[in-house]
């Protein structure tokens, strides 16, 4: 072994918040620019729990000119007083030492999202500078930062205000040098994240101005997430009337839920605990959805709509065309799965579970009419269960797929290791022709696709289970579907989509899209699904070609070139008119590919995106269409 120099001069230690501008991304995810509007979320949060303790009705974000971000709150203002273990102020204390906060114990607050108490030292650490003035004590009290939190104007009164006002003002601007990417903020982010807090925050105010283009925004629901489900449901068919509502306290723990049906085939759930969003769910939905099947059944049952010999309703039949929204304030939360967003706490369940079951019950039985329309729904979602488990047995796995070149089979890989394995999806025979010989047949499999496949946005389980091309997907993947689905049985940790870069081409990619997001979302989450990027030009200079993207590329490219150079742009063909040799090259050669992951930073939107360009509804669609149409380039390229 080489026994190389190791001691105590090979420890680094970090002092203060280096830690943070060493390894960002270990306290907010990353920066990208997901990462830099995490900046926001983490000021705008110990503003909301300062609204969550009762003491906060308003917030202001502002992105301003200079494109810094300002964050108003009317809440106590932070303590202003010298800290006894620092003997710094505690203002300084709180945006300078990375545990600090009020959110440790001792009575601050009951309820608290954000980083547990190291936000606001956060991105005092990953910005240029930072401001922060607070309104306490009728005097007004300022300190500012800057290079990566050092303090260069200790806290001073600078004024004097009215002994009512409180709150804090907080101004930072992004570094750059961290946030290499961009250090722009994107208006319609921030505006769909606060009109979400704004849902789950009942009586409070946000309002969201931008200075350097004037776009201003308030959200003031005070129907809080009641108005949250109408607003899911702007573009579906409610079957009933009055939306369903349900709060209450037990052991300190409160839980809201609102929910109401529409005429589609899938379920929209959204949870959240203490304002994070858990995609993942946990106790609190679980409890919630544990008894929304109990109590149906148990109704049902009591009024005759299932007979004795009737099999009990699922789950997934009384989720069917279900919109809800879950919110929970739990005083410690606990969370797991693969992104710590999702909830843990087990007596959580309990208490969700009894909560909702009082209410909803009581609403059942209040609302006949809205009670039969629901059950009924449900008994038709278990006859299509029905159906489609029927359908499912057809795509399940019989030993192994034969290697064969007809419609809607398999060139399956020889490598039985998932991890290296890929699957690509390919239109047409001619393209699906070059691939398989293309392709490097130890890793990568091509399954080809006869046209465009069924919209499952508009279609129940057993109408696409009923679809071959969709039937031989679920086969190739081998996850199954539905309630049997399993991501471990998962044969391939790459699927490509591999379609033409013209209108046809970008359908069948949104067709498939809304088949793996709402049958097969994990993958989405997983970072399973890519999308490949053929080129859309050649540049040729005597005997070597240069493969480009784009014509933003193309002209990044030329202009590189010397002057008075010799060269031939070609436009590329589709895939179908490429030879196995040239789409190897450009779209399959790991060396050369290029590949776009598909990935889903908002479901909420994604959920808006999918129903307003695939679902029933006609009318949303159109005015859409109208919006953007004029910003629309390359429609056939």
């Amino acid at each position: 072994m080489n026994n190389e120099h190791y001691d105590a001069s090979d420890i680094q230690v970090l002092e203060g918040l280096e830690a943070v501008r060493k390894r960002p991304g270990m306290y907010i995810g990353s920066t990208s620019v997901r990462g830099l509007h995490h900046l926001v979320w983490e000021i705008v949060d110990n503003a909301i729990d300062e609204a969550l303790a009762g003491y906060c009705d308003d917030i202001e974000i502002i992105v301003n000119k200079d494109g810094s971000v300002t964050v108003k709150d009317d809440g106590r203002g932070i303590p202003v007083e010298i800290h006894p273990k620092t003997g710094l102020s505690t203002v300084e204390t709180v945006y300078t030492v990375l545990h600090a906060g009020g959110k440790f114990g001792g009575g601050g607050y009951k309820v608290s999202g954000g980083l547990h108490g190291v936000g606001a030292s956060v991105v005092n650490a990953l910005s240029k500078w930072v401001e922060v003035t607070v309104y306490k004590n009728a005097k007004v009290y300022n300190i500012k930062f800057a290079d990566g939190g050092k303090t260069t104007q200790p806290l001073t009164v600078i004024g004097e205000c009215s002994e009512d006002r409180t709150g804090t003002t907080v101004t930072f601007m992004p570094d750059d040098t961290i946030f290499t990417d961009t250090i722009v903020f994107d208006y319609d982010t921030l505006k769909t994240r606060a009109r979400e807090l704004d849902f789950i925050n009942k009586g409070l105010r946000i309002i969201l101005m931008d200075d350097t283009d004037r776009n201003r925004d308030t959200f003031d629901y005070e129907g809080g997430i009641k108005e949250f489900v109408k607003y899911v449901n702007n573009n579906k068919n409610p079957i009933h009337d009055d939306i369903v509502y349900v709060e209450g306290v037990e052991n300190d723990i409160s839980m809201e839920v609102a929910l109401q049906y529409n005429d589609g085939y899938n379920s929209v759930i959204y949870s959240f605990v203490n304002n994070i969003i858990t995609p993942e769910g946990g106790t609190h939905e679980d409890g919630v959805k544990q008894a929304l099947t109990r109590i149906i059944n148990s109704y049902a049952r009591n009024n005759k709509l299932l007979k004795d010999n009737d099999d009990p309703l699922s789950g997934e039949d009384v989720r069917e065309g279900i919109t809800m929204i879950v919110s929970a304030k739990v005083p410690e939360p606990q969370f797991e799965g693969q992104t710590k967003t999702k909830l843990g706490n087990s007596e959580v369940r309990k208490v969700a579970a009894s909560i909702f079951s009082k209410e909803f019950e009581r609403f059942l039985l209040e609302h006949p009419n809205d009670a039969k329309i629901i059950i009924e729904k449900a008994m038709t979602a278990a006859r299509a269960r029905v159906a489609a488990k029927r359908a499912r047995e057809l795509t399940r796995r019989k030993g192994g797929l034969e290697v064969s070149n007809f419609w809607g089979k398999l060139t399956d890989c020889s490598s039985k290791d998932a991890t290296v394995s890929e699957m690509f999806i390919v239109e047409g025979d001619s393209a699906a022709g070059s691939a398989k010989m293309g392709r490097d047949p130890i890793t990568q499999a091509i399954l080809p696709i006869r046209g465009k496949i069924l919209n499952v946005e508009k279609a129940r389980l057993d109408r696409v289970l009923a679809n071959e091309e969709i039937r031989t997907m679920i086969t190739a993947l081998g996850t199954g579907i539905g309630e049997e689905f399993d991501i471990s049985k998962l044969r391939y940790h790459k699927i490509i989509i591999m379609t033409d870069a013209d209108v046809d081409g970008e359908h069948i990619r949104t067709l498939l899209l809304t088949l793996f997001y709402r049958y097969f979302r994990p993958l989405i989450d997983g970072g399973y699904i890519y999308a490949a990027q053929p080129p859309l030009y050649s540049v040729k200079r005597g005997k070597s070609i240069k493969y480009v993207l784009d014509d933003n590329e193309l002209d990044s490219y030329v202009n590189s070139l010397p002057e008075n150079t010799k060269y031939e742009v070609g436009r590329m063909k589709g895939l179908g008119e490429m030879d196995p040799e040239e789409l190897r090259e450009t779209t399959m050669g790991i060396s050369n590919r290029v590949l776009k992951q598909i990935t889903m930073d908002d479901v909420l939107a994604a959920d808006e995106v999918f129903q307003l360009l695939m679902g029933e509804n006609v009318e949303p669609r159109r005015k859409f269409i109208e919006n953007n149409a004029l910003s629309v380039e390359n429609l056939d390229i």
